[in-house]
């Protein structure tokens, strides 16, 4: 009887796996400075994550924005890079091929913001305030735990 292959939902492990050892690398180059790109001297670039395709021949870094800086302004800059930072994942990670890269902002974290600011609204506050206290009405007491004078 064959099996039938089931589809995935997420990445495999081994993407996952691949994933983080390029994210490694990457801001190791990043850290050090051993790109030598003017045009990102002195930027601190913060790499959440590589996604990386079934065949593991493309990856997606996604960028967070740096705090003093734009992020608009960094992200062709790493385009260009892009074929350098490849051949430097290539001589790191053990991989039958040097996957292209491509930059990407990560917006998860802008979202997570103005979740935040929602939340701390003070009459939103007010609100799930009221809410708990129509969820949590007080209990009723136990019959077990009445109070029994043994009379």
């Amino acid at each position: 009887m064959a099996k039938r292959a089931e589809a995935r939902e997420g990445p495999s492990q081994r993407q996952l796996r691949v994933g983080e050892e390029i994210r490694r690398v990457l801001a190791r180059v990043f850290e050090r400075g051993e790109l030598h790109e003017p045009a990102l001297g002195g930027v601190r670039i913060t790499l959440s994550e590589v996604s990386v395709s079934p065949d593991l021949r493309n990856a997606t870094v996604w960028v967070i924005p740096p705090i003093d800086g734009e992020i608009a302004d960094i992200l062709p800059v790493l385009g260009r890079v892009s074929g350098r930072l490849s051949g430097q994942v290539a001589r790191e990670v053990r991989m039958k091929f040097a996957p292209r890269l491509s930059f990407k902002r990560d917006t998860a974290f802008d979202a997570s913001g103005r979740m935040n600011a929602i939340l701390s609204d003070p009459v939103i506050r007010q609100d799930v305030a009221r809410a708990a206290e129509d969820a949590d009405p007080e209990p009723a007491p136990n019959p077990d735990e009445t109070d029994n004078d043994g009379a």
